[in-house]
């Protein structure tokens, strides 16, 4: 039978692929990808971009479709057989785009191309290309040439083993409580937690460290032992504070060698610290205006979070008995406080939120807004929870076209690390080869918990919201309109700008003429009372000025350690210096956030945290737009829709954020809108 992996006709074969196909699959890739590379770059190839695309890219597509889905596998279905076969791979696939990135024969081809003989996509991407082989190396020579290889191969297996350290510190834990231990726990986490004892053959209910469990007992537990017990377990998790015999989970070893190998990467390539090289590519011009700007919003929060701890240490004191709450309390005097404020918490909206009514709300506003039809579709999936959809459009002839396909896997399991992301599955290209059309496929991840007794998972309204960012990115990968892969969708896309479409559907998730699509009781089936939405509106900035603050803390911790700290050098106390500095809570002493900080460690934004309140800022902005718009039934103007998709989702990274930006806005990013819509406009 053919190899699944080197199935390029359709769709992944995701129910086929087994981790046997993944050495010989890739083997094969890497060879064909290597023997375009050496063609293009004979003496005799033109330097012409399509001569190029469609040998080189060709093969590297392929290579990266492959590569895409064993790494998407990995990360949602991970097996002991899956992880060996991945990490056996991943040195060999790293040491081939190191290699790309860094041929200077190759470079040579690409600033022999003529700028002139190309559109202006093709450009963009040029001048990508062009930075992208100084920044991987290409004018290295000799030996700094083979150890800045050495080091892309050691930084990818250091990345991996922090990544696994972190799901495998995380699946460990498991904590079995009686049921008088769990007083205030909503009724949907008992009963999963008792479905999960009973699965194992144990007494009581089984307690875990994935959030839709943990987030409701640091909420609603009423046993501060029992509070005090997952915290400890979860802000050590992965570190030398860990209990028990977890230590080869410890992530310390790994942070030291990943910042020391990030200066050294930076220094070979002539730049002061790995934050000035994180910034390059980025809309921001420097390190430093990176730390100017949290700085200037850290002030302008502080007010706000200063009154907001006021207020909750007075509560507790008062209402809860607790004068000297402990860290794993605060969460529960918090979400005390704001029941007694505004009598809501987000228990009580949850059942409103099945998930396919959610779903069916959340297409409703996509489709009339950028004008796109979405369907369920059959595809091969790699978990029975997993569901496929197209989208597609009408030409002007009034036939249905396809735009671009979704994979969905929203629930929480053990296997699939934490967290929500967008990834790609292939990117929208004319192809060079068969010059046919190639539409673009996301894959959207979540981690909500799984629906009991029969009924379909609810959400919380902050999972309706995690879902709404999650397609933000799905359509900015979708929708576009761009025919050049390497700038088409979020490719080529400045990193500190990709939030901006994510964050700004999460704004739709507070508009009552929205929301009230998307809901309906999982027992009554009636619509969420308008009483209950204005009470959730109310709350909806409740804390602002700490949460702001909470992210300002680990934006500058992550820039600092990038560009201040001796990585030789334990990284508590840089942290601690932040904190000091910025938070107004401070954690205990043993916590150890940045040890499961993978963000920063296993992802893509090491140096770059700082993006989500950046990108804030032009998602803030561009949302004020469809503010003022409204039309008089209250729903977002469609032909505000249609610019915001023409100008940002169409565009994809053809060009730089800040002028897709402008030609939707028609001028620069103001920090206004962000301040409103936190309700951070008036004096505490």
């Amino acid at each position: 039978m053919t190899n699944p992996l080197l199935s390029f006709d359709g769709l992944p074969l995701f129910d086929r692929i087994q981790p046997e196909h993944v050495e010989s699959a890739l083997d094969e890739l890497l060879t064909q990808a290597s023997a375009a590379l050496e063609t293009v770059t004979t003496p005799e190839f033109l330097p012409a971009w399509g001569n190029i695309a469609c040998t080189l890219d060709v093969a590297i597509e392929r290579l990266s479709r492959a590569w895409g889905a064993v790494s998407h596998l990995n990360s949602v279905v991970d097996t002991p057989e899956l992880r060996a076969a991945y990490n056996a791979a991943l040195p060999k696939v790293t040491e081939f785009y190191t290699r790309l990135g860094a041929d200077e024969r190759l470079y040579a081809k690409y600033r022999a191309i003529d700028p002139a003989s190309l559109n202006a996509e093709q450009r963009q991407a040029l001048k990508n290309a062009l930075r992208n082989f100084v920044l991987g190396g290409a004018d290295l020579k000799g030996a700094a040439r083979e150890r800045f290889a050495a080091i892309a191969e050691r930084q990818a297996a250091l990345s991996q083993k922090f990544s696994e350290n972190t799901l495998d510190a995380t699946d460990a834990f498991a904590y079995y409580a009686r049921a008088d231990d769990l007083g205030g726990l909503p009724e949907d986490v008992m009963h999963t937690a008792l479905s999960l004892a009973q699965a194992e053959g144990k007494e009581g209910y089984k307690l875990t460290l994935k959030m839709p469990c943990y987030l409701p007992v640091m909420q609603f537990a009423s046993n501060s032992t029992l509070r005090q017990t997952l915290y400890r377990a979860y802000v050590t998790r992965a570190s030398d504070q860990a209990a028990g015999d977890c230590s080869q989970f410890d992530n310390s070893a790994i942070i030291s060698e990943l910042l020391a190998l990030r200066l050294e990467e930076a220094q070979l390539l002539n730049y002061p610290n790995f934050g000035a090289l994180s910034v390059a590519p980025k809309m921001a011009d420097s390190p430093q205006q990176v730390v100017d700007f949290l700085r200037d919003l850290a002030n302008r929060a502080r007010p706000f979070a200063e009154k907001d701890l006021a207020d909750l240490r007075t509560f507790a004191q008062e209402q809860l008995q607790l004068p000297d709450p402990q860290p794993w309390d605060w969460p529960y005097v918090s979400e005390k406080l704001k029941e007694a404020r505004y009598a809501f918490n987000e228990q009580e909206v949850k059942p409103y939120f099945p998930l396919p009514k959610v779903l069916a709300g959340l297409f409703k506003i996509v489709e009339t807004l950028f004008e796109v039809k979405i369907l369920e579709d059959h595809a091969a999936v790699w978990h029975e929870s997993v569901r496929f959809f197209r989208i597609q459009r009408n030409t002007v002839q009034g036939e249905a076209e396809l735009v671009g396909q979704f994979y969905l896997d929203p629930q929480a399991r053990n296997g699939k690390r934490g967290g929500a992301w967008m990834d790609d599955v292939r990117t929208r290209w004319l192809r060079p080869d068969t010059h046919q059309l190639q539409t673009p496929v996301a894959h959207l991840v979540c981690n909500f918990a799984s629906g009991v007794n029969g009924k379909p998972a609810l959400l919380t309204h902050d999972d309706v919201t995690t879902l709404f960012h999650e397609f933000g990115h799905g359509l900015h990968h979708m929708l576009s309109l761009v025919n050049e892969r390497d700038v088409s969708g979020i490719s080529g896309v400045e990193w500190d700008a990709v939030e901006l479409p994510s964050q700004f559907m999460e704004n739709f998730c507070w508009e009552w003429d929205v929301l009230k699509n998307m809901t309906a009781h999982v027992d009554t089936d009636a619509p969420l009372p308008r009483a209950l939405f204005d009470k959730m509106l109310a709350a909806k900035n409740f804390q602002s000025g700490m949460q702001t603050l909470r992210q300002i803390e680990f934006s500058l911790f992550d820039m600092l350690l990038h560009t201040a700290h001796d990585p030789a050098q334990d990284i508590m106390p840089l942290l601690q210096q932040v904190r000091d500095e910025i938070a107004v809570l401070q954690p205990p002493s043993w916590a150890r956030a940045a040890h499961t900080f993978s963000h920063i460690f296993a992802g893509g934004y090491a140096a770059g945290y700082y993006s989500y309140k950046w990108a804030e800022v032009l998602s803030s902005d561009a949302y004020a737009a469809f503010e003022e718009s409204v039309g008089a039934d209250g729903l977002p103007n469609v032909q505000t829709g249609q610019k915001f998709r023409q100008a940002i989702l169409e565009a994809g990274g053809s060009r730089p954020a800040i002028e897709s930006f402008k030609a939707f806005r028609g001028r620069e990013p103001t920090l206004d809108a962000l301040l409103r819509h936190q309700g951070m406009t008036q004096p505490a």
